[in-house]
């Protein structure tokens, strides 16, 4: 392009822009009034902030000192008590590994009084008396001993009570003493009868911190005085928030050894009777209950579903002649239910199998299996279920040989019977579902009746059953499936499945499903399948239930429900060089700390930058810095003008301190005319509304969501075939000598090659600035030869990555550069990166910003549309499109009569240049 060929262009933007000719682009702009940036908001904000964090530094104070005060106590301690005994008390971290007895073995193998035992446990509760008497109370999983530590002469001192006195609970300690038998039974330990009277204890791993809530805290229970209810101290929001501390209670240690003993039991009891454990996929090409109840998922590019149950894959394996077969394995139901009985991801054990009669036989097998899972319980975890009792009281579930069987019809007979009515006044239909009331209801009616509390219901209307589920032959309008139900409320729904290919493509068209979309389903009806039958039972459902938990998310071990996985704000507040924060560094300078040391620029850009930012590295740009916030502004100097680039690097709270203080220092002491450019909205709204700006935007920060990148197969076959390698350097490994030569020989072969090409940029190649904050990817020939390199640089947390440099040398293999950065960003997914960008590309429109609309702002848009195509600037952004960038706006901002001829040829000369 020849030089000329911008005046036209460059002269319509003149004229737009406020000049009437090009002879007066010169003259000074009107910066705005910079004293509006003085934004109380912002002030607060900040202030905030450092209020914030000055009560973090006064409670990390207080953490730090209290740990101090407690090792100097153990070490004055134990200097003031003889060897002898200070060798029975103290820390010993470097002894974790040593031969254990454990408190469970002393519940299974009971010792005598008078022996000596020694043990490792947790330290679950201290009870001072005086300053000569402890009671310590020791954890190992369901078990708890409580321990006297009493003063002895020559073998329990003052000092060894103190010091165990203030140890933090939860650390695990090596115990030796002498079971002895307690005044009277010790009720609030598992182990009544005996207690040890402590002889040594050492600290093995210890716990510098109290945990936000105890173990011995989120369970204890009191009972009310009125009621005479046992109620627990910590509700179950506080227990799955403080999840490890619950799991760690002998309560959830007994739960889920019931949990196990659950699925023990259904897995033996099954494999007895023929059937075969199978292991079904969780990722499905489509919904198998509706629409409405399903997690989507990105599947390279197509959409799948979170299994909501193995039913599909059960019954193609029934077609596949397992002829029966169970699964235990997780369910996902995107019901957004706040409920006490609802989860999102719980665990199904679901079993199928053929039948030949009707599908009574696979009820009858359930029943059985049922009957067997409680029987096993109660046989095998009578300690466990009266632990439970403790905190969850209730009554052990009764059943009976013959289990009653109810029609539906005849259990809404019942219920109305009874005189009940829904939320709406109106009776129970035999045509609908039963809700969670009616359930109870129906529950309490039958244990009267029968007195048991667990039976079944049978001949669900069609309504309340999904698509596969066989009718009624006699009655289409109900379906041959039932419920079983425990302490009145479902735990397993199972029936007879349809196995006519004809039929079940109508049910599925009704229900809304295409069965295109589940040709591999369906295969397994078209090839033929005998009738069959099966359930699906929730394990959590039945623990729940059988131990009445109130909330069946303490049955689970990590429950799921729509509140879990909170988004988090996308700024981590954990910043990586937490050195360089400014909110502190400011906190410090008003607090008169002169001497705090400046952030580094690198440091900074880690902490807050973007792609913009990485710029300032190179030698071209000049970087002020905020005495008072530590804060950092990048510009270089170009015919009178500061072209400011992106973002200050200070928290966004200090935008309006910074910018006000930079602009101040253009305005006296350099005398430049600022154009500021690719910048946030955020600073563009500063700009714009506070000092009346322009802004535009013609470039876009180019980024990919990691997890969601697109895949360049083709390209990458290509390099494979080609004998291409992809390497990449270790991120903790600097980088040699000899291969910094081989890229700098090939970076300098990629420059001989493009001369004469007129580029767009605002970096120089530099690959090894840095290098701290890099990571490096090339690719090799099959002759060994450097064919491509990708450097990478990381930016602030929410920003993840920046590819800084990705380079095809010549004569590399077709699909090179792509499998390169496929390469990358697949290493960045692995490291839980979640974004990365590739840094500003060129739009092919331009987009109007704030103040600036109108016939001169649809003259500026026709003018950067010839400049774009007379540049070719999106020939970077086609390739990128590639890996599925987003593109992100980012805007160039300038004061009213700022830019003119002067300034757009300023800023083509600054950003057009010959490699």
């Amino acid at each position: 392009m020849s030089p000329g060929g911008l005046k036209k262009p460059l002269l319509a933007l003149n004229r737009i822009i406020g000049h009437s000719t090009a002879k007066n682009h010169m003259t000074k702009p009107k910066i705005g009034n910079i004293a509006a940036l003085d934004d109380d908001r912002h002030v607060k904000l900040v202030q905030k902030a450092q209020d914030e964090l000055a009560k973090r530094d006064d409670r990390e104070n207080e953490r730090l000192s209290i740990q101090q005060k407690r090792l100097e106590d153990e070490e004055k301690a134990l200097e003031n008590d003889p060897p002898e005994i200070a060798a029975r008390y103290g820390t010993k971290t470097d002894q974790v590994l040593v031969e254990n007895f454990s408190l469970q073995q002393l519940a299974l193998e009971p010792r005598s009084v008078g022996d000596v035992i020694r043990f490792t446990a947790r330290l679950h509760h201290v009870r001072s008396l005086s300053s000569k008497l402890a009671f310590v109370v020791f954890r190992d999983q369901t078990e708890t001993l409580q321990g006297v530590l009493a003063f002895r002469e020559g073998v329990v001192s003052e000092g060894f009570v103190r010091w165990a006195e203030r140890l933090t609970t939860e650390g695990l300690v090596r115990v030796e003493g002498t079971l002895q038998k307690p005044p009277e039974e010790i009720k609030g330990c598992t182990i009544h009868g005996l207690e040890v009277l402590i002889e040594s204890m050492h600290v093995m791993v210890p716990v510098e911190d109290h945990l936000p809530i105890d173990v011995f805290t989120i369970d204890h229970v009191q009972e009310d005085e009125e009621t005479h209810q046992v109620e627990s101290l910590a509700t179950t929001r506080v227990r799955v928030a403080n999840r490890i501390a619950f799991l760690r209670t002998p309560t959830a240690q007994s739960i889920f050894r019931i949990n196990s003993g659950v699925c023990s039991i259904f897995r033996s009891v099954l494999e007895s009777q023929g059937f075969i454990e199978i292991h079904t996929p969780k990722l499905q090409p489509a919904a198998t209950e509706s629409g409405a109840e399903v997690f989507k998922a990105n599947y390279f590019g197509r959409t799948a579903f979170l299994a909501q149950s193995p039913q599909l894959a059960k019954q193609m394996s029934i077609s596949a002649d397992f002829g029966r077969v169970f699964e235990i394995g997780p369910v996902f139901r995107a019901e957004d239910s706040n409920t006490h009985r609802h989860l999102t991801e719980y665990t199904g054990m679901d079993l199928e199998m053929a039948i030949s009669r009707d599908y009574h036989e696979a009820m009858d097998v359930i029943d059985n299996l049922m009957k067997s899972i409680f029987q096993g319980i109660y046989a095998r975890f009578r300690k466990e279920i009266d632990i439970v009792k403790t905190r969850f009281p209730h009554e052990d579930l009764v059943w009976i040989d013959h289990t009653p069987i109810i029609k539906f019809k005849d259990a809404v007979g019942m219920l109305n019977a009874s005189g009940w009515i829904d939320d709406h006044g109106k009776p129970a239909s035999e045509f609908e579902d039963l809700s969670t009331r009616a359930e109870i209801r129906l529950g309490e009616l039958v244990k009267k009746k029968f007195q048991t509390d667990y039976y079944i219901i049978d001949k669900f209307p069609a309504s309340a059953r999904p698509f596969y589920t066989h009718p009624d032959p006699d009655d289409e309008r109900f379906t041959n499936s039932f419920d079983i139900f425990l302490r009145g409320q479902e735990i397993t729904t199972g029936g007879q499945r349809i196995h006519s290919p004809r039929l079940l493509a109508e049910r599925m068209k009704k229900a809304g499903i295409d069965p295109r979309t589940m040709q591999e389903y369906m295969q397994g009806f078209e090839y033929g399948v005998l009738p069959h039958a099966g359930c699906g039972i929730g394990l959590e459902r039945i623990l729940f239930l059988l131990l009445s938990l109130g909330d069946i998310r303490h049955a689970s071990l990590i429950p799921r429900d729509p509140k879990s996985l909170p988004e988090r704000d996308e700024v981590d507040a954990h910043l990586p060089h937490p050195e360089a924060d400014t909110i502190r560094y400011a906190y410090e300078f008003e607090n008169g700390n002169r001497n705090v040391e400046l952030p580094t620029v690198e440091n900074l850009i880690t902490n807050y930058g973007d792609a913009t930012n990485t710029s300032w590295l190179d030698d071209r740009y000049h970087v002020w810095r905020h005495e008072e916030t530590g804060a950092a502004v990048g510009y270089a100097e170009e015919n009178g003008y500061a072209l400011v680039m992106g973002n200050p690097l200070c928290d966004s709270r200090q935008y309006p301190i910074v910018i006000r203080a930079f602009l101040q220092h253009m305005r006296t002491q350099k005398d430049l005319r600022p154009l500021w450019l690719l910048v946030s909205s955020e600073v563009e709204e500063i700009l714009g509304s506070k000092l009346g700006w322009r802004s535009l935007s013609c470039v876009a920060e180019e980024r990919v969501a990691v997890d969601g990148a697109k895949k360049v197969a083709k390209k990458e076959r290509q390099a494979e075939d080609a004998g291409v390698t992809i390497h990449e350097l270790p991120i903790d490994e600097p980088v040699s000598e000899d291969l910094r030569k081989r890229c700098d020989k090939r970076i300098e072969d990629w420059k001989n090659n493009r001369k004469g090409s007129k580029q767009v940029h605002i970096t120089e190649v530099r690959p090894w600035v840095d290098m701290a904050h890099r990571r490096y990817l090339w690719a090799e020939t099959k002759d060994g030869e450097i064919a491509a390199m990708c450097v990478m640089h990381k930016l602030s947390p929410a920003n993840g990555y920046q590819i800084k440099f990705a380079l095809d040398f010549p004569g590399s293999p077709n699909g090179t550069i792509e499998a390169l950065i496929s390469a990358a960003i697949q290493s960045l997914a692995k490291a839980g990166i979640k974004n990365v960008t590739f840094g500003a590309g060129a739009l092919p429109e331009m987009v109007t910003g704030g103040n600036l609309d109108g016939v001169r702002a649809r003259i500026l848009s026709r003018t950067y549309r010839t400049i774009a195509q007379q540049l070719k600037l999106v020939q970077k952004s086609e390739f990128r499109e590639k890996f599925g960038t987003q593109n992100d706006l980012v805007y160039i901002c300038y004061p009213f009569m700022g830019l003119g001829v002067s300034g757009a040829r300023t800023l083509v000369k600054f950003f057009e240049d010959e490699m």
